[in-house]
């Protein structure tokens, strides 16, 4: 877990609205574009068999998201705000086949030479992203829907990763085709919609000082989700020790 930051409140007292959206923000310093397996992926440095190992554990992170938003819309007893979260649902699964994020994020998996069905089983997910990503889940399950809206504050920080990928990854990795970007250029605009909603519902929600440091670790456990998922696939598709990788046949 990330040390705390600096407090620029006086003990026990709330943090103002303002100060408060600016702690959320510093949580940025964590996010998983700065871990050393992205770096190297928005440097041109990862070989094909990284790269389609991120597609591949990302895409399990893809098809658990609006399972996770499913669990806060089935929590949350205010209509006006299921209105507004159920679009990120609509978002991941579309309205039909071809208009969904998750299609287009099939389509990535093809640019990068993966079959479909070798995403759709997720028979190649490593066991450690396959623990985070369940875990973040599961959270959202038990949590209030406040809480769980809180800890998918991460979007704070997803337009610069996906502008990131779109500016790197067409010079960087030129035989992926750049059909595949489509996922990308489409989250842009969903990212930064969502996220002034998320951080809405955060501000007004957790007012006390209590609640708002709460909120921090709240969103923290998210990044530590994120980070984790790399570890994994840094362990394998970098360090080339996937797990049992010592373990005899």
């Amino acid at each position: 877990m990330a040390p705390p930051s600096p407090d620029p409140s006086p003990a026990g007292q709330p943090l103002s609205r303002e100060d408060f959206a600016a702690r959320l923000r510093a949580k940025e310093k964590y996010y998983h574009i700065h871990h050393p397996f992205h770096v190297r992926m928005n440097s041109g440095e990862l070989e094909r068999e990284a790269i389609r190992g991120w597609v591949t554990n990302r895409f399990y992170y893809q098809i658990c998201i609006p399972v996770k938003d499913a669990a806060i819309l089935a929590n949350c007893q205010e209509r006006a705000v299921r209105r507004e979260w159920v679009r990120r649902i609509i978002d991941h699964d579309g309205t039909s086949e071809t208009d969904s994020g998750i299609e287009a994020w099939l389509q990535l998996g093809e640019a990068v030479g993966l079959q479909r069905e070798q995403l759709e089983d997720s028979r190649n997910v490593l066991p450690g992203v396959r623990f985070a990503v369940d875990a973040y889940v599961n959270f959202a399950r038990r949590a209030s829907w406040q809480e769980a809206a809180c800890s998918s504050l991460t979007e704070l920080f997803a337009p610069r990763i996906h502008q990131k990928r779109l500016d790197n990854w067409p010079k960087h990795y030129p035989w992926i085709d750049e059909r595949g970007y489509r996922y990308f250029r489409k989250r842009l605009s969903e990212a930064r919609r969502d996220v002034q909603h998320g951080l809405d519902i955060t501000l007004d929600y957790f007012r006390t000082r209590e609640q708002q440091e709460r909120a921090l670790n709240l969103l923290q456990f998210k990044l530590d989700v994120l980070w984790s998922m790399l570890d994994a696939m840094w362990m394998a598709y970098i360090e080339h020790r996937p797990p049992y990788h010592c373990v005899e046949a």
